[in-house]
């Protein structure tokens, strides 16, 4: 007989070593993910070439809306963009600055200032990085639908009310919040109004809906945007324009990082970092329902956003994440791998160098125009209509999601839409799950057995989860249970039980016991057993562990020997039910 080979601490080591050797290479790029691209490239250039002009705007637009500027929006989409294509776990992802992060880091740049945003996306995209490796990215399937889609609209409505101080050429307009800044441009509008800036920016949204109805694979938003340009050149008109630019991008450098400032931008890094994870696997979970065959690793999906994160920083751009709409028109346009969203990226690079001084001739107001449109198609008014017909807990989760978006934020949206929904679950479980005294079968016994059982013998089924926030129920009705010698609780049914269920348990047969009546175990699952045991439900003696067993008919011939001691109790029986 061969003695087992001992394992030391250096094979433990090494198989450490061995599991985070492959965690890191499952997180890498594999060459084979670019095969099919160079056997037939067009599909992917093409597609490449439709989302760069359909992205170019909305980056101008959500540079400017971030607070960092144009060139930051752009850089953003050139360095993250590509930097996600390649490390990304979806190959139709496109990423970028989005207005869900504009939203976020608004009130960032009002305390902390560019540089402090700077700081924070680095910061998010470290902490993404750990996200991938613990392997969080799975989590987001468990996100319920009612949050999505509340704060989805919230979004929307938070981005179209950024776009009022330029849609209505107001530069001043003063507020906390998104909302307040609002309400001033329309105050200031109202006491001197001018209609040049507002026509430009409806005129441009008006373009982009109709065109895009009837025309969704052309790019009206880039025409629109061209359109207004070049009539605001031709005639001169006094309108904001985007201004100077740089011809190219900046050097990459950490001088925007002091280290006596980054625990103040610990919380806002967090705050960015979750979002960029929610919205990046919400749209590559959305690409992978649009194209067929197709599926994203989410772990790797985090992966690559952190590192497009820590880039961006580097070259003066805002954080970025997945961005669901250019991600969309990536996979309607026919791309096959991740060569259309790096095409994106190098395309946007090339305007950012060639076309600089055409791009600063752009009015702020087409801009908004731009975003005023992309929040009309961000609502899915269907959907949203569904889940108000489908339950009242889900409406009220949708609405407060909604509510607190515009209000406060997106990150606390998500907590409290999530915790919202959270308790309306275990409110729903709790009241689905029940207990009901059930009859014994007395087939096999003479009536006056029977009579004496139906006395004193008494038989309950617990149904569902038997947790803290149903399980007092349970020992109210069981508590009262009178004129018995013998209570069989029969546990096959139940689906789980938590510490204060077991707790209440004990309550319950100490309760029981106290009154001289023998509480009996039937049908417990072993992973209900070992709370039970834990908490001191029930001792291993051999005179008490009787008091459990594996079926009902055995516990019902127990509690018969009790009533009736002329019966002799067997461990045996034809039945097996539990």
């Amino acid at each position: 007989m061969t003695e087992p080979t001992p394992t030391g601490p250096a094979d433990g080591a090494e198989s450490a070593l061995v599991r985070a050797a492959r965690s890191v290479a499952a997180l890498l790029p594999r060459w084979g993910e670019w095969t099919p691209a160079s056997g037939a490239p067009g599909a992917d250039l093409l597609a490449g070439l439709i989302v760069a002009l359909v992205a170019l705007p909305l980056a101008l637009g959500f540079g400017i809306s971030s607070g960092l500027g144009a060139a930051a929006g752009l850089t953003t989409a050139v360095i993250a963009g590509a930097v996600a294509a390649v490390f990304g776990g979806s190959r139709f992802q496109v990423s970028g600055p989005t207005g869900a992060m504009t939203v976020v880091l608004v009130p960032i740049v009002g305390q902390y200032g560019p540089t402090g945003v700077l700081a924070v996306g680095l910061i998010a995209g470290l902490v993404l990085v750990v996200l991938a490796f613990a392997g969080v990215g799975r989590a987001v399937r468990y996100m319920p639908a009612p949050v999505i889609e509340g704060f989805t609209a919230g979004i929307a409505v938070v981005i179209a009310l950024q776009q009022f101080p330029a849609a209505l050429g107001i530069a001043d307009a003063a507020g906390e919040k998104v909302w307040q800044s609002a309400a001033d441009a329309v105050h200031q509008f109202a006491q001197k109004p001018s209609l040049l800036t507002p026509a430009t920016a409806l005129a441009v949204a008006v373009v982009i809906l109709v065109g895009g109805r009837y025309l969704p694979r052309i790019p009206f938003s880039l025409i629109a945007v061209a359109a207004a340009t070049l009539i605001a050149q031709l005639f001169h008109l006094d309108i904001a324009r985007i201004g100077a630019i740089p011809a190219g991008f900046a050097a990459p450098t950490l001088s925007f990082l002091h280290v006596g400032e980054l625990t103040s931008l610990i919380a806002p890094a967090l705050a960015v970092a979750a979002l960029a994870a929610l919205e990046s696997l919400l749209s590559a979970t959305a690409a992978d329902s649009m194209a067929v065959g197709a599926r994203h690793n989410p772990d790797r999906e985090l992966f690559g956003q952190g590192l497009a994160n820590i880039a961006a920083p580097l070259f003066g751009g805002v954080p970025a994440t997945g961005a669901i709409a250019r991600t969309a028109v990536n996979v309607r346009s026919g791309a096959r791998t991740r060569l259309a969203a790096l095409t994106h990226a190098v395309i946007l690079a090339a305007i950012v160098y060639l076309a600089a001084g055409l791009v600063a001739q752009i009015p702020l107001a087409a801009l908004a125009g731009v975003l005023l449109a992309t929040t009309v198609r961000m609502v899915e008014t269907a959907s949203i209509l569904a889940i108000t017909r489908a339950t009242r807990a889900d409406t009220i989760v949708m609405v407060a999601t909604f509510l607190v978006t515009v209000v406060f934020d997106l990150v606390t949206a998500v907590a409290v839409g999530v915790g919202f929904a959270a308790v309306l679950a275990l409110r729903a479980v709790a009241k689905s799950a029940r207990i009901e005294q059930v009859p014994l079968d007395t087939d096999d016994h003479l009536a006056e057995e029977h009579d004496l059982l139906r006395e004193h013998i008494v038989a309950y089924r617990i149904d569902g989860a038997l947790f803290f926030a149903a399980a007092h129920r349970f020992l109210l009705e069981l508590a009262d249970v009178s004129d018995v010698k013998v209570v069989i609780l029969r546990m096959s049914r139940i689906t789980t039980i938590d510490a204060t269920g077991a707790i209440v348990l004990k309550d319950v047969i100490t309760k029981l016991e106290h009154r001289h009546i023998t509480v009996l175990i039937s049908g417990a699952k072993p992973e209900h057993l070992r709370p039970l045991e834990a908490l001191g439900v029930f001792t291993t003696t051999d005179s008490e562990q009787r008091h459990l067993f594996d079926t009902t008919p055995r516990a019902i011939a127990y509690a018969r020997v009790l009533v009736l001691p002329e019966h002799h109790y067997t461990s045996t029986t034809n039945e097996d039910r539990p």
